[in-house]
């Protein structure tokens, strides 16, 4: 039967807060990460990397925890309607760190936490008979209201034929037999807790864990004894995870040694962070589980996204995209630290970022030294004016996809702050206004440490005037401050645009930007957009875009800039760069503003009838650049 999702996880949703610093006590942690959690969360979001349609049924709070987990498993494509939200109670909080090899501290704060609130007035038959495979982990067995919602789904599962699949993930703690200061434990003995998952292991299909977690689903801490005794109540394929020895797939009957059994390659990688490690590892399972591949090939993908989790900070965000996974199988490992692998992480984080801006219609209003020079020209009259650029800019939007902002931090503060959460795209720019050689706004600082203030959703944006015939040590000087914001940014979490305007500098011809494209990726600057100025022929285009996908495969796209052209010629050379794909679209600004903006600054238009002009213009630019792309479609 062709179903709409493969797997539908349930149990734990949760915010961890992961301490940044590494070699620390918990006590001691002086900033955090914040990443969504839960190992049903974390697996739902590994397996839709991987390319599975994947669901969560889990509760969340009604306020802002709640909503970031719902906003950030839809953007890791995770169908979120089986997350209901919970009017009284929060979302589950984790704080975690990073001690050293061994240690990884962690507090659960799920007192009354709104996922154990699940019951079975969440569990949707019509829902559940949607996928191919159910996943319970334990935890949500340790109460008796999660207890019954679980058992419900498990029901409705096997009554419409979907695969089970239970993740032990045994958290002493959490079922009672540690106390809070023990959220690192992984091993209590506990006859009532080996008695109720003995009373539903007969419900699954596969049954996934450590060696400590079936000592407790067996009763036993003689690791055969234990799996045996799962055996005797459960015809479930069992996997055993046994940290650096990998993993174990038994079918049938449990042999004398773990050696015998059906295994996977591993992969000899540093022990970085251990937490969040095992979701990674069942998430790879499930790519091969349900895409029927032999034990052996799924347990080499668990063990290879178990790797990642294990050499990254985070649970979801260390774990990889099918074709990170992909090239790292087929190329091996170089270095035991995968997080510095540069390789890898440029793949990692190119083919994960989130949102689909395969379209842009950009309005650029970061200008700075440009209006400064404006009669009639405060601070206070700059900022305003960006705030009606910017409604200008919603009002075309329209809540639609695919358009977005330039605004500075400077002038524009407000109006930045503003178009958080709006949809819009929004690109920040971080050069001091016409510097050559290339400077950065103060406010960054000289490591460019203000980044850490930025919102995460603002884009660093830096032009920077160059061309071929510059001099070594003016070449050198400013690629050494680009390289410096472009790590910064990535540091952060941030995306990068690189403008370029050669034009300005000298004479131009076909190969001009092509070769600046290549130099910044020589020194390994990977810009996830470039933003460049419109080239009058399909032969520039061309080079340029090579240069680009010889590179980097991944890239989000090209921007082209206007240059504070006439409507006529940015028309024409719209028509030229619609016809490459990899061109998304424009950011703009002059032509929107520049007039509106001197007559609004003299006072001789008022508020709306700079916004009403602005919309007006912009929108203009939209039909042109759509109506080009249309055409060369058309035309292909």
């Amino acid at each position: 039967m062709n179903k709409r999702l493969d797997v539908i996880t349930i149990g734990r949703s949760s915010v961890d807060l992961y301490g940044a610093q590494i070699g620390g006590r918990l006590e001691d942690m002086g900033s955090f990460r914040k990443y969504i959690g839960g190992s049903p969360t974390n697996i739902a979001c590994g397996a839709a990397r991987l390319g599975l349609k994947s669901a969560v049924i889990t509760r969340v709070g009604d306020e802002h925890m709640g909503r970031f987990i719902r906003e950030q498993l839809q953007r890791e494509r995770v169908d979120t309607r089986g997350v209901a939200t919970d009017p009284e109670r929060l979302t589950a909080l984790v704080l975690l760190g990073i001690r050293d090899e061994d240690q990884f501290p962690l507090i659960f704060y799920r007192e009354n936490c709104a996922d154990m609130a699940l019951s079975e007035d969440d569990i949707d038959e019509g829902f559940i008979a949607e996928s191919r495979a159910l996943v319970v982990t334990g935890t949500h067995l340790s109460n008796a209201r999660t207890e019954a919602a679980v058992m419900k789904a498990l029901k409705v599962a096997r009554r419409n034929g979907v695969k089970t699949a239970l993740d032990i993930d045994y958290r002493p703690n959490l079922w009672g037999v540690a106390g809070h200061g023990d959220g690192e434990s992984r091993f209590v003995e506990s006859r009532g807790v080996t008695d109720k998952l003995q009373s539903t292991l007969h419900l699954f299909d596969l049954i996934v864990g450590t060696e400590e977690e079936f000592h407790i689903a067996g009763g036993s801490t003689n690791t055969v004894d234990a799996l045996r005794a799962v055996r005797n109540v459960s015809d479930a394929t069992m996997i055993c995870k046994r940290g650096a020895l990998g993993a174990v797939a038994i079918e049938d009957w449990v042999p004398n040694s773990l050696d015998d059994a059906q295994r996977g390659p591993g992969f000899p990688i540093e022990v970085f962070n251990v937490l969040g490690a095992g979701d990674g590892f069942f998430a790879g399972l499930l790519k091969g589980w349900l895409d029927g591949e032999a034990w052996p090939k799924a347990l080499e993908y668990a063990n290879a996204c178990g790797a990642f989790a294990v050499s990254r900070h985070g649970c979801t965000p260390a774990y990889p995209s099918l074709e990170e996974l992909q090239f790292f199988l087929k190329r091996g490992v170089t270095r035991p630290d995968l997080r510095n692998d540069h390789e890898l992480e440029q793949i990692h984080w190119a083919t994960n970022r989130s949102g689909d801006w395969s379209s842009m219609h950009v309005f650029a209003f970061d200008h700075r030294m440009q209006l400064e020079e404006l009669p009639g020209y405060t601070l206070k009259r700059g900022g305003d004016f960006k705030l009606l650029c910017l409604e200008a800019a919603q009002r075309v939007q329209n809540g639609r996809p695919g358009y977005g902002i330039l605004c500075d931090n400077r002038i524009g503060r407000r109006a930045l702050h503003a178009a958080a959460g709006t949809g819009l795209w929004v690109g920040r720019p971080c050069e001091w206004p016409a510097s050559r050689p290339l400077t950065l706004e103060p406010e960054l600082g000289l490591d460019c440490g203000g980044l850490e203030e930025w919102a995460r959703d603002n884009v660093v944006k830096i032009l920077c005037f160059c061309h071929p015939s510059d001099s070594a040590e003016r070449r050198a000087d400013q690629e050494t401050t680009v390289k410096r914001l472009y790590e910064a940014s990535r540091r952060n979490g941030l995306e990068f645009l690189l403008e370029i305007i050669p034009s300005k500098v000298s004479a131009v011809d076909d190969e001009t930007s092509a070769i600046l494209i290549q130099q910044f990726y020589d020194i390994g600057v990977y810009p996830d957009w470039w933003k460049l100025e419109p080239m009058k022929t399909k032969a520039a285009w061309k080079n340029a875009i090579a240069a680009i996908e010889k590179n980097d495969r991944n890239t989000r796209g090209i921007v082209v800039l206007g240059l504070d052209a006439p409507e006529a010629e940015l028309a024409a050379s719209f028509e030229v760069a619609a016809s490459f794909d990899l061109v998304r679209g424009f950011a703009v600004g002059r032509t929107i503003f520049g007039d509106v903006a001197r007559s609004w600054m003299k006072g001789e238009i008022g508020d709306a009838d700079a916004v009403t002009e602005m919309a007006k213009r912009y929108t203009r630019l939209c039909e042109i650049w759509d109506a080009a792309r249309f055409k060369s479609h058309k035309a292909a």
